[in-house]
């Protein structure tokens, strides 16, 4: 394209002024019918007003000399004219430098800026204008066949050809340039006339021998040349008429160039067309004037055709989107009425924008049914009045409806070995439970997904359920929710509310899905064996549809009314007692028993997590404190027996309390000042003097007055500084001996309230939600008399516990019967059977045995072994029935330091899967008649018999 270069400086200082001579002289070459076309064309009626100034003397009409000489007249005064008369006429230049030009031929007439990358020919280009020959070669570049790079890269290795490779990738004819300026690397070309190369002068820079090409003789009267050039000037005209940066080409070109003919016209035909570089080259290479003439105009054409093609996509472009800009204009004048009257309250435009924007994303992950809801509500949201009540309440259905996680899920690992290194980092022990739920992800790894189960972990308080299921959580790369559902007796809380209530809400599980972002986040029912039922229907029979794989694909929320996919939820439950979970929710759940601690887990726990995590929330360094494992050990034992944690972070959190503070006293009191007199003042002078000293230097690090001064801020700062130097203080010394400073006095004694137990008492094993515990059975005899035979009870004994005792007394009264048929004690004896164990109600088939040989204790008058306990449900037939809590049972034990167990032989497998440590040191007994039992509680009494 034509580059019209009107500020450059040749053209600001060639100002040619026209005589009346000169316009006299051209009268008739610019009256012709040729030329008249040519000004109708341009707008121009009046020839006279038209400045002729000739960059190019290729012309026919008019010789090179006589250009020359006219530039020459009109400007002899100008130091900066074009052409020189002291420069060589273009004819004499023979050999010129070879610039490439990567993008279009450079046609003559025209102007074209390039940038020269190559330094040698930059500085060759610099040297040739010094020396009055400002001529060089413009030559196409041929494309390379066998690349594929853009542009760029093609100008790039343009440059770095030398010699014969560059010569072969040039077009043998080209343009000879004029060199019309140089500023940096840009060069401005104007083009003469056509170029031949013939042979390489030299290679660097590129130098060549050329030959100039002229017109090949043509008859100016030929009808057809005529013809043809017309139809070119008509086309112009209408390619004219599409764009005025073309109009501006014609007027400029006109101006700097000269008149048209019919080379020139051909030329400019094909410079100003939009078509590729090789179909100008064609034309540059032409030289038969009709030939030319002739692919000027089919360029012409075919820059029509492609502005026709554009016009109708352009109209049918608009036909299409004339319906949808119509409304929208009418939409926006509507808004701006309303608007302007007062009867738009609230910007409905923007929430629907909002709510659209928030979908767009995930457009295509909605289901078909969902997208139509949300697609209906808009619609309804635009016909509403913004005072309306049901405007609020579509409003607030679109925007859970739009806020919820359609089809984002986050990226789940199921690396087992990061899983078990997250599970050892937050848990101690518990090996059962975290290979279960390493088992979980490995099926979960070779499945693909971790779908088709609901884990429920059931345990005493304070075992770290729900922390077990954020390392879940936390394994798989999932987000976490947890919400508790104990004491839950309103299914609307499950369910969700119906929309026309007011204050209407979703359920639990839709507000999680908007809370963590995501489809596919690990869940947390907490205290799911406390479900309520009121009068708001059952919670957990709404639980079912929530839990069940096979349901929960599309379950059903109330508020939201459309169905919901949650089969790629993953739910962890926690319980206190499965007991108290309805069946048909306990059969979904796979349940993952989680005992309680005994005395050695539970001093690694301390030392490992909770005393590190304790001590860091406190902000007391290693170095400043040590508690012994005695202190430890005793805090367990007397304090904290209980089958969880919870109590133990407690109080290792006061005894950390506690010696924070006693580090902020010995920091405050470890001024010099204070500590010289501190044997001689009180307590208050001892105050005075470290504020007064505080007051006095206000630069020693250590001094600072009291927090109860009015200078507590400062104090805070100095008591800050004191702290941060391990030096300053001496280091606390937590042991055995001085636990009860820091934590009070033992809260547990001995659960053995018996070195030897007396006759009628008896240990037992129990368990309770918050783990096992011994138990003592007692009996004594209340009134004898003949036939005065009964049984008494007390203690918080439930059905269960009390239909135990009663078969205990009759096979109590039956092995008696056996054992010693003279004796007449049941017969004639009232018992009371007391069980000694505060206000925590009993309720288990577990105590059987132990009542029997309480009750014969007495009756028979024999001590039970010493350091025995025992567990276990008996028949009127004298069987033993296994028992639950075998695990916590037994730990009980070992914290009240019995070594002889008596179990059922039943559970035998499940002592067996017990950790090495803890069965350590038990002799264990498994028995499945009351006889054996019989044997073994009243050992001792048999050897004194013998003896």
């Amino acid at each position: 394209m034509l580059k019209a270069l009107r500020s450059s400086s040749c053209l600001q200082q060639a100002r040619f002024a026209t005589g009346a001579s000169y316009l006299h002289s051209n009268s008739r070459q610019l009256s012709s019918p040729f030329h008249r076309l040519l000004r109708s064309v341009l707008g121009d009626k009046n020839p006279k007003l038209v400045q002729r100034v000739f960059f190019c003397s290729d012309s026919s009409d008019v010789s090179e000399s006589d250009a020359v000489s006219a530039i020459d007249e009109v400007e002899s005064k100008s130091a900066a004219a074009i052409v020189p008369t002291a420069m060589k006429k273009p004819d004499d230049f023979l050999e010129v430098l070879a610039l490439p030009l990567p993008h279009r031929p450079l046609f003559p007439g025209f102007y074209m800026p390039i940038y020269v990358k190559d330094p040698k020919l930059l500085a060759a280009l610099v040297e040739s204008r010094k020396r009055q020959a400002p001529y060089a070669g413009a030559f196409l570049v041929k494309d390379d066949s066998g690349s594929e790079a853009t542009n760029s890269d093609t100008e790039k290795n343009i440059y770095e050809l030398k010699g014969k490779e560059l010569l072969n990738r040039l077009h043998d004819i080209g343009t000879l340039a004029q060199i019309s300026s140089i500023q940096g690397d840009q060069v401005v070309l104007i083009g003469h006339r056509r170029l031949h190369i013939t042979e390489m002068v030299s290679e660097d820079p590129l130098t060549v021998k050329v030959d100039h090409l002229k017109d090949l003789p043509y008859n100016k009267d030929d009808d057809v040349i005529k013809a043809t050039s017309f139809e070119v000037i008509t086309t112009l005209r209408d390619v004219l008429k599409t764009s005025s940066l073309w109009r501006d080409h014609v007027q400029t070109y006109n101006q700097h160039i000269g008149d048209f003919n019919y080379p020139k016209l051909a030329d400019f035909g094909a410079a100003i067309s939009g078509s590729n570089k090789l179909q100008c080259q064609q034309v540059l290479e032409e030289l038969d004037v009709y030939k030319r003439l002739r692919l000027s105009l089919e360029l012409l054409k075919k820059e029509m055709e492609i502005h026709r093609i554009q016009e109708s996509i352009a109209k049918a472009i608009e036909e299409k989107i004339s319906t949808e800009q119509r409304r929208y204009l009418l939409s926006e004048q509507l808004k701006a009425i309303k608007k302007e009257l007062g009867l738009e309250t609230d910007d409905k435009t923007a929430l629907t924008d909002k709510f659209r924007d928030r979908i767009d994303p995930n457009k295509e992950k909605i289901p078909p049914h969902v997208m139509q809801v949300i697609d209906e509500e808009l619609k309804k949201l635009q016909l509403l009045e913004g005072s309306s009540s049901e405007f609020n309440v579509t409003r607030n259905y679109l925007d859970w409806l739009t806020a919820l996680p359609w089809g984002n899920y986050s990226d789940e690992n199921f690396n087992v070995l990061r899983a078990q290194q997250f599970l050892d980092e937050d848990h101690y022990g518990l090996t059962d439970v975290k290979e279960r739920i390493l088992e979980f992800i490995a099926v979960g790894k070779l499945r693909g997904t971790s779908q088709g189960k609901i884990i429920c972990l059931s345990g005493p308080p304070g075992v770290g359920k729900t922390s077990i299921g954020r390392s879940i959580a936390r394994a798989l790369n999932r987000k976490f929710y947890r919400f508790s559902v104990g004491g839950l007796s309103d299914v609307a809380e499950i369910k969700g509310h119906r929309r026309t209530y007011i204050g209407a809400m979703p359920g639990k599980m839709i507000q999680c899905l908007k809370s963590v972002g995501t489809a596919n986040p690990l869940v947390l029912i907490d205290e799911i064996d406390k479900l309520g039922r009121g009068n708001a229907g059952d919670p957990s029979s709404a639980m079912l549809e929530l839990l069940d794989p096979e349901q929960n694909a599309n379950f059903l929320d109330h508020y939201l009314d459309v169905p919901i996919d949650l089969s790629k939820v993953l739910f962890v439950c926690t319980a206190n007692v499965v007991e108290t979970i309805p069946g048909p929710l306990l059969d979904r759940m796979e349940i993952i028993p989680i005992a309680g601690y005994i005395t050695d887990e539970k001093m690694h726990i301390a030392r490992d997590y909770l005393e590190k995590n304790t001590r860091d929330a406190c902000g007391v360094k290693p170095q400043q404190v040590e508690v012994t494992e005695s202190a430890l050990l005793s805090l367990i034992e007397n304090y904290c027996r209980e089958a969880g944690v919870r109590n133990l972070q407690k109080h290792i959190e006061k005894i950390y309390r506690k010696i924070a503070l006693q580090l902020v006293r010995q920091g405050t009191q470890n001024e010099p000042s204070v500590l010289e007199n501190e044997s001689n003042q009180s307590s208050t002078e001892s105050t005075q003097s470290s504020t007064n000293s505080t007051h006095g230097a206000t630069e020693s690090k250590e001094g600072e007055p009291r927090s109860d001064t009015t200078e507590e801020t400062e104090v805070k700062t100095n008591q800050a500084s004191d702290l941060k130097d391990p030096e300053a203080t001496e280091k606390v010394l937590v042991d055995e001996k001085n636990l009860a400073d820091y934590v009070g006095k033992p809260v547990f004694h001995a659960e053995r309230m018996y070195d030897q137990t007396p006759l009628g008492v008896v240990m037992g094993l129990a368990w309770t939600a918050m783990g096992g515990s011994t138990l003592y059975i007692e009996t004594t005899q209340v009134e004898q008399g003949e036939g005065k035979g009964a049984l008494h009870l007390t203690g918080q004994l439930g059905d269960v516990m009390k239909e135990s005792a009663q078969i205990a007394h009759t096979v109590a009264r039956a092995i008696l019967a056996a054992k010693d048929h003279e004796n007449p004690f049941f017969a004639n004896s009232k018992v009371h059977l007391h069980v000694p164990a505060g206000a925590t109600p009993k309720d288990g088939p577990s105590a059987g045995c132990t009542m029997i040989t309480s009750l014969l204790s007495l009756a028979m008058n024999k001590h039970v072994k010493k350091d025995l306990a025992m567990t276990g449900e008996v028949t009127l037939t004298g069987r033993v029935l296994p028992i639950g809590g075998v695990k916590e049972k037994t730990i009980a034990a070992r914290r009240s330091g019995v070594k002889t167990l008596i179990f059922p032989l039943a559970n035998k497998r499940d002592f067996d899967e017990l950790a090495p440590n803890v069965k350590e040191g038990l002799d264990v007994h498994f028995v499945d008649d009351y006889n054996q039992i019989y044997d073994l509680a009243f050992e001792n009494e048999k050897l004194k018999s013998l003896h």
